[in-house]
């Protein structure tokens, strides 16, 4: 085992979890497309199946999100009630996902098409996604709501900064809305963080900064369940050599050290900006994988 191949993932994978922790989407959602399109044309010597690029991307994600979390804690950012509604539905789900994928882990034609198409769908969806504008009043309360029912919470960061909003409603349209994103979380590694971003800021006017806090602490518990499922169906299946260890042995670190950067870089880069660019690269990512299929 070559432990220098993959040397060049570490500013790669630095640069892919300060964007996920920006953004609120889940880092595999980039790394996959990486390791399934990106590697094959760097030449025979990356070899990586889908199923076992879907699981490292997970793993790696686990540890990026984990270093994000421990960022927006100390920006006490996280509404952590919040995300327990959303948890409720997303990880069961997001197991069974996880499961069907040991079973498919040799259907890469299947993997890259659905994957594919999961990108396409997710461009436009949040490319339509408009984020709230922010009011401020004179004692710097930051408040963000226009629902006049349900328990009012406040979060107050570590800055002073005052965020007032109310407790989430996730109903039966929500739960159907991230169990869809956490299957897809466990099967294809990508969702789960594309569908709880929106419903917070959107459909639940929360705070930007809180929304992406929280965000992360849902996906984190999210994608460590699916990760650990995943992970274990691979190396029963291959052995402990199924996952690719000189990889994540760049990835893993890089997305601790990019997980720091992304809280403290929150704010400095608008929201919508970062939406637009995730959705853009997002099609040609879906493009790309059709391609790769069809051809």
């Amino acid at each position: 085992m070559d432990w220098t191949i993959y040397w060049f993932m570490f500013p790669v994978s630095i640069c892919v979890a300060t964007t996920a922790m920006l953004s609120g989407i889940g880092g595999a959602a980039l790394f996959i497309p990486i390791f399934v399109i990106i590697f094959p044309i760097l030449g025979p010597e990356y070899p990586l199946q889908t199923a076992a690029a879907i699981g490292t991307a997970l793993m790696t994600e686990v540890f990026g999100f984990s270093s994000g979390f421990i960022g927006y804690y100390r920006k006490r950012l996280i509404d952590f009630r919040s995300a327990i509604p959303f948890l409720f539905w997303s990880v069961p789900v997001a197991i069974i996902g996880a499961v069907l994928l040991g079973y498919l882990h040799e259907q890469d034609t299947f993997l890259k098409g659905a994957y594919a198409i999961l990108m396409i769908v997710l461009c436009p969806i949040i490319l339509r996604h408009t984020t709230p504008s922010n009011t401020t009043n004179s004692d710097n309360q930051e408040s963000i709501s226009t629902d006049d029912q349900g328990e009012m919470r406040t979060v107050t960061s570590n800055t002073g900064q005052t965020y007032k909003f109310r407790a989430p409603k996730v109903g039966a349209l929500g739960g159907a809305t991230t169990s869809g994103g956490a299957f897809l979380t466990g099967l294809l590694g990508v969702g789960i963080g594309e569908v709880i971003m929106p419903q917070l800021v959107k459909r639940n006017h929360f705070p930007v900064a809180v929304a992406a806090a929280t965000s992360v602490f849902t996906v984190i518990i999210t994608i460590a369940a699916a990760s650990f499922t995943q992970v274990t169906a691979l190396i029963a299946a291959g052995g402990i050599n199924a996952i690719p260890w000189n990889l994540v042995c760049y990835t893993i670190p890089a997305v601790i050290l990019g997980g720091q950067i992304g809280p403290w870089l929150q704010g400095r880069i608008a929201q919508r900006t970062m939406e637009k660019a995730i959705a853009t690269l997002f099609g040609v990512i879906g493009i790309a994988m059709m391609w790769i299929v069809l051809r």
